[in-house]
């Protein structure tokens, strides 16, 4: 049988009698308990609520103060809005610390996502930016904790990650967006990504399917076969792999594409899809000489 607890809400009441000293003439009483936030009733389960709440269950304020009202709370929205503030004052360090730890990486993987943002005053929603920068090198045998550094911006300016990554000298991952650009000319290696450039084909391949298609996505998928085989191998056994069987492949498919480019008209989707990788073959081949 499965049952079910309703959320249980408690109220604490912290006692600290004093206690006086006739002979020293001192007044003693014992510490009181630490705060979440300085003259605020809200524990930190409680912040930690709140926050999961809206940020992972996706619960508004309105309706998690609904939520409470039933269970025998009435705490207002706005109440609830500080406590959101004061829980992300307290993890700001938190934050910062893995921000350090990313940015000591000599490999990060980049990343952004729309996210819709209110505007008031233009009767419309707004797009910012949630900008992801991921250390991760488990499958090269790494045995290193991966981390991820998250960072909102109101849009999608270059200058965000040019100042995210402004002290960062390692290999960058990324997709082609111009806003890297100017990292790539400060220091900053470039890795290109492959399955950004296998879903410009991929996504063709949906609409119609052709043998040019077919054949790259099958070739693609060769590396992709390769990398499986090794992925949590030594270095060593990975560079050997990709040096001895992913090079002639790779270089196989190069051919390809040039050929295939040398019959396609120039501004056809086909043509546009070959030249993003074709254009950035040089940052798609850094794996096959660098492990990290």
């Amino acid at each position: 049988m499965l049952d079910v607890l309703p959320v249980h809400w408690r109220l604490v009441r912290n006692v600290r009698p004093k206690y006086s000293c006739r002979t020293c003439e001192k007044i003693v009483q014992a510490a009181a308990p630490v705060k979440a936030v300085a003259r605020r009733k809200a524990t930190f389960a409680t912040l930690a609520h709140v926050v999961v709440s809206k940020f992972d269950h996706h619960l508004p304020l309105y309706r998690q103060s609904e939520m409470m009202a039933a269970q025998g709370l009435d705490i207002d929205r706005s109440t609830r809005a500080g406590w959101v503030g004061q829980a992300a004052a307290l993890l700001d360090p938190i934050v910062s610390r893995i921000r350090e730890e990313v940015l000591q990486g000599d490999k990060i993987d980049a990343d952004d996502t729309p996210v819709p943002v209110l505007d008031p005053g233009r009767g419309r929603t707004a797009t910012g930016r949630l900008w992801v920068y991921a250390v991760d090198d488990r499958a090269s045998g790494n045995t290193t904790s991966p981390a991820t550094w998250y960072h909102f911006t109101t849009d999608r300016t270059g200058a965000h990650p040019q100042a995210h990554l402004a002290e960062f000298r390692g290999f960058l991952q990324a997709d082609a967006y111009a806003g890297y650009d100017a990292l790539y000319r400060s220091g900053v290696t470039e890795v290109a990504c492959w399955a950004h450039f296998r879903r410009k084909v991929f996504d063709l391949h949906e609409r119609v399917a052709t043998p040019l298609t077919t054949d790259i996505l099958e070739r693609i998928g060769a590396l992709y076969g390769i990398e499986a085989e090794v992925r949590g191998r030594p270095p060593d056994v990975q560079l050997a792999a990709r040096q001895n069987r992913t090079t002639p492949l790779v270089d196989a498919l190069r051919e390809a594409l040039d050929a295939a480019l040398r019959r396609l008209l120039p501004k056809s989707d086909m043509a546009k899809a070959i030249a993003y990788g074709t254009k950035r073959w040089p940052a798609l081949c850094r794996f096959l000489v660098r492990i990290r």
